[in-house]
């Protein structure tokens, strides 16, 4: 309503996030650096080494406040009739130094738009990675062409180049490795095995906001990037995608996609589209004006987490038992969405990963145990038996298609070894590095006995 006082609406929305983006860092309980060295984990009694917490997630302010008030009162909400949606693709193709940006509802909308773009449907194959998020599959599924899932590289979670050749067939015609985490994947190797069989490499890049591989945001190396803007990740506006290319002709294929086939972004909505088919996958004014004010801090909160990520890596592959996720050579910046590690219980006397996660919440810290068996996930599986993919690829195949997706490596990290910390915790100070990797310590040093406890 025009009658909302704007003025005092910005001052509140101001001073209430003020509170979250600007909260205290935490105090240890002895009231500076706690020193571990003969100190038992609490789990066993000793005293906790966190008893803050790590930022909280949306940070925002008066920024974000204004654009959706100024997006409210122009009445222009759509890309159709506005012009913020045009200023936010501009002001992110300069971010990410390419020719095209396209907004689009989510990250899923984005992979599904580029599918689209590039005609992919029944009979065709496209090679997607076993350790990643359940959308990286749904598009594919969604466009009912044939999922086929590769098996990790155990040492850095992402996804195996070497595997990724071995499952090419004459109907593969599209390879979509996943930036997983926020760090690049071996995209020297998997670009090269696109150029070997002419096959197009679409990066999923949703969680690798400002990631970099030789110097060059990711997104960048194939024929386009997905970017997601959903509330978890570093860069969003509750949800939302984006699309990058350099390539104008894929651009406009998938811009038609994502705008019922018209090519115009003012077309009128009586009109047809060209092509076969079209959705809309528009993103809002709000929403762009969102994530223009979200940019502001973009940078130095990749900073942020890039220095923390590595920091604390330099201190866990101290600690026998805990391995970090390995960065590829080309690695020049990680976006860390997520700090991915590795925990061997041999270097804990045998204790259990369980074990190891319920005494590093009793220092304060969360970690998880991160994604699943994709290959092996009942609603995955349940292509097997679904009446419209036997009527394409018949009922052989698919039993076939579920040994093709075996992923033992996958099942082996899953079960027993992968960890992570969210990207809100890369978001704290140097000490709280510091203290994760000494609640670390402090429960390998009394491993046996916690695992007799």
């Amino acid at each position: 309503m025009k009658t909302i006082n704007r003025r005092a609406f910005i001052g509140v929305a101001a001073t209430a996030s003020a509170g979250m983006a600007l909260r205290p860092e935490s105090i240890l309980a002895n009231g500076g650096k706690q020193s571990i060295k003969d100190a038992k984990p609490a789990i066993l009694g000793g005293s906790k080494t966190f008893t803050g917490s790590f930022p909280s997630w949306p940070i925002y302010d008066h920024t974000e406040a204004k654009g959706l008030l100024d997006v409210l009162y122009s009445s222009q909400w759509g890309r159709l009739n506005g012009p913020v949606t045009s200023r936010f693709e501009e002001a992110h193709s300069k971010l990410y130094g390419v020719k095209h940006s396209l907004g689009v509802t989510s990250g899923t909308a984005a992979l599904y738009a580029m599918l689209g773009g590039l005609g992919i449907g029944p009979g065709d194959e496209v090679i997607i990675p076993v350790y990643t998020f359940i959308a990286t599959y749904n598009v594919v599924a969604l466009h009912y062409a044939l999922p086929v899932i590769v098996d990790m590289d155990p040492e850095s979670f992402q996804v195996d180049p070497k595997k990724i050749e071995a499952a090419i067939t004459k109907n593969t015609k599209a390879i979509m490795p996943v930036h997983i985490g926020g760090t690049p994947c071996d995209l020297d190797a998997i670009l090269a095995i696109g150029k070997k069989y002419n096959i197009p490499v679409i990066e999923d890049a949703c969680q690798a906001h400002l990631a970099e591989w030789k110097g060059k945001k990711v997104g960048n190396w194939g024929i386009g990037g997905a970017f997601s803007f959903q509330s978890s990740k570093n860069l969003n506006c509750g949800e939302g995608g984006t699309i990058i290319t350099n390539d104008s002709d894929f651009y406009n294929a998938c811009f038609a996609f994502h705008h019922q086939g018209q090519t115009s972004a003012t077309a009128a909505i009586v009109a047809t589209g060209a092509g076969i088919r079209g959705s809309n996958l528009r993103i809002t004014e709000f929403q762009s004006n969102i994530l223009l004010s979200q940019m502001t801090r973009l940078k130095e909160q990749a900073k942020t987490r890039n220095e923390n990520a590595l920091y604390l890596s330099s201190m866990l592959k101290e600690i026998p038992g805990l391995i970090p996720a390995k960065l590829y050579e080309g690695t020049t910046n990680g976006a860390y969405h997520l700090y991915m590690f590795r925990y061997d219980k041999e270097g804990f006397s045998g204790m259990s990963r369980a074990q190891f996660i319920k005494a590093m919440n009793a220092e304060g810290f969360h970690p998880s145990t991160g994604y699943g068996k994709m290959d092996k996930d009942p609603y995955v599986l349940g292509l097997v038996d679904n009446h419209f993919y036997k009527k394409i690829y018949g009922e052989k195949e698919m039993k076939r298609w579920k040994d093709r997706i075996d992923c033992p490596v996958n099942a082996r990290v899953t079960e027993e070894n992968a960890l992570w910390f969210l990207q809100t915790d890369m978001l704290g100070t140097k000490i709280q590095m510091e203290q994760i990797a000494e609640a670390a310590r402090k429960i390998q040093k009394y491993s046996a006995e916690i695992k007799n406890k």
